[in-house]
């Protein structure tokens, strides 16, 4: 009979020795950065509904996101667009069967952290 003392073993993974993995950050990341993506675009809307109603509810509107609030919203936003692009092309390139081991996969995802960073300071730049 097998022994079923598994009173002496922690869970897995066990919070003391698990180290976070690129791949699983990236994931995370990807997760976040769709959802955040969804509250910018209300917030957008919201401005937008705010132009079309009048010029004292866009004058509101218009505050908040002209605001340093709104500024740091808009730039953490073009960050998410980014790095969503970039995550979303590291999956295509998953689902032809390439870059599957875990040197390749932890390389994209510092590519998609990187390249979201950078490709962000350079829309601000010439935008």
């Amino acid at each position: 009979m097998a022994d079923v003392n598994r009173g002496d073993r922690p869970l897995s993974p066990h919070i003391s020795i698990y180290r976070p993995q690129m791949t699983s950050i990236s994931s995370i990341l990807t997760r976040i950065t769709g959802n955040a993506l969804i509250v910018s675009v209300l917030l957008m809307v919201w401005w937008l509904l705010a132009a079309a109603t009048g010029p004292e509810y866009f004058d509101t509107a218009n505050a908040v996101l002209t605001s340093w609030f709104g500024d740091l919203v808009l730039t953490l936003s073009l960050w998410a667009i980014w790095y969503h692009y970039l995550a979303g092309l590291r999956h295509l390139i998953w689902d032809t069967g390439r870059a599957l081991d875990i040197k390749s996969a932890e390389t994209l995802g510092w590519v998609c952290v990187i390249g979201s960073v950078v490709l962000t300071v350079l829309t601000i730049i010439i935008i």
